[in-house]
């Protein structure tokens, strides 16, 4: 499988380049030149797969000749033995829905699931070709402390973390920033998630630095992600209910990956119906999806962190598709988001999106709602988040077989529990000493030349 940036569709390449890349050097973001989709009688015989054997069918679809077949299975075997679930994920009926835990990994999100695979494709990768690399990485709280646990204490890598200073939970501040690995780095920046993430896209910007310091990206936007994560959508829907009812899912989302990775699934031919991005209420998925206008907001701190994002940039890869594949057409568009802070969506192409998306947006009492009743009527926790998709389904009132993504445990967000439920959401036992452990992190301005003296200094 070749692959082509949405900004430049004649240049080709291997999964390789897009894996260590993670962003294209034209700042576009790397999809397949073209994508074979399975049949009917294809998806039914993945259905009796464990998960493990499952990730295997579909991930080497897109990986070429990065490894063997025998090197690819040993991998996944590794990846996700850390999961305390075996099957890695877990389905569970909750009232009139189903509830995908993704929550089983290291640092309790889904992040894991793509995440573990992505470590262990860096330390595949530099052993076989004797390189070093830096990964700097923004986060809104999960992806940071899913990438320090996939690349702690691995050769030949460091891995700078970019958070917003106060503006993460406190144990999903901690996850990241309690370890001893040398290899680690944690930087709070004085300002907010789009503050961090436009820092790593300016680092990657700037040729002279990133080729410097061989700078990779680990952040949603990383191909390698997006198909590590589209097979829980598979392996759900070979869980849930067998009937001929229509499967929709329900994803909590802030940058927009992961139901990307839902939306990848259903044109690899998985016959989903539809996908409802839950927003909070920092909501410009929700107002693009059900209005057509893409404009950037203020962003709000809310108690679903994780999603406090403006600029959703796996959406780029969604527009490239609504521009029927035209690279100049995504380039306008970009440009009008970055220069102007709106995209307006024509009815044809908003049309189009309504095919495979609906969309929705929570307030904070809404959510604080939604976890109680949950909590009431079935005494299931849910964090912030996962309250968000799970209250979704309520909004949109369409029938069918509803899977809700649960993307966080609930002790990562303590507070915002209390607050709903008056319980103490506790973490796992394995987990508990990081509430004692020592911080390691630098506070640095929102500048990038400063983040980037303090990288330089400790390679």
């Amino acid at each position: 499988m070749k692959y082509i940036s949405t900004r430049n569709n004649k240049k080709t390449f291997e999964f390789k380049d897009v894996f260590i890349k993670g962003l294209a050097d034209d700042g576009g973001l790397f999809v397949p030149q073209s994508l074979n989709s399975y049949g009917e009688t294809e998806i039914n015989s993945f259905r009796e797969l464990e998960y493990n054997e499952l990730a295997k069918k579909i991930i080497s679809t897109f990986i070429g000749n990065f490894m063997s077949e025998n090197d690819l299975s040993k991998i996944i075997d590794k990846s996700y033995s850390v999961f305390r679930n075996k099957n890695v994920v877990n389905l569970t009926k909750v009232g009139d829905r189903s509830v995908l835990e993704l929550f089983h990994g290291p640092t309790l999100a889904f992040k894991d699931v793509a995440m573990q695979l992505l470590g262990n494709f860096y330390e595949y990768y530099l052993n076989n070709e004797n390189q070093k690399i830096n990964i700097v990485v923004a986060t809104s709280g999960d992806t940071g402390a899913a990438a320090i646990d996939a690349i702690k204490g691995k050769k030949n890598v460091n891995i700078f973390v970019l958070h917003p200073h106060n503006r993460v939970s406190s144990v999903q501040r901690k996850l990241m920033t309690t370890g001893k690995d040398e290899n680690v780095f944690n930087i709070a920046i004085n300002g907010n998630f789009d503050d961090c993430q436009n820092l790593v896209k300016s680092m990657f910007a700037d040729k002279s630095f990133s080729d410097g310091i061989k700078m990779s990206g680990v952040n949603s936007i990383n191909w390698a992600r997006i198909i590590a994560q589209s097979v829980y959508y598979f392996y759900s829907y070979f869980l849930a209910d067998d009937s001929k009812q229509p499967i929709n899912f329900s994803v909590p989302t802030g940058n927009f990956g992961d139901v990307y990775a839902g939306y990848l699934a259903k044109k690899m031919g998985l016959p989903i119906n539809k996908l409802i991005v839950a927003t909070n209420q920092n909501d410009i998925l929700h107002r693009a999806i059900s209005k057509g206008s893409y404009e950037v907001e203020k962003v709000a701190e809310t108690i679903s962190p994780s999603m406090d994002i403006q600029i959703a940039s796996n959406f780029e890869r969604l527009i490239y598709d609504l521009n029927n594949e035209d690279d100049k057409q995504t380039i306008n568009a970009m440009n009008d988001i970055k220069e102007k802070g709106k995209y307006i969506i024509d009815k044809e192409k908003l049309d189009k999106i309504n095919t495979n998306f609906l969309s929705t947006k929570m307030n904070e009492e809404e959510v604080l709602k939604t976890i109680k009743q949950v909590y009431e009527k079935f005494e299931v926790v849910l964090d912030p988040h996962s309250a968000i998709g799970y209250g979704a389904f309520d909004k949109v009132n369409i029938s069918g077989n509803n899977i809700v993504l649960a993307t966080a445990h609930p002790c990562k967000f303590p507070d915002a529990i209390k607050d709903a439920i008056n319980i103490k959401a506790e973490l796992p036992k394995d987990l508990m000493y990081i509430l004692d452990e020592k911080e390691n992190y630098d506070i640095i301005d929102n500048n990038v030349d400063k983040v980037q003296q303090h990288i330089k200094e400790r390679i």
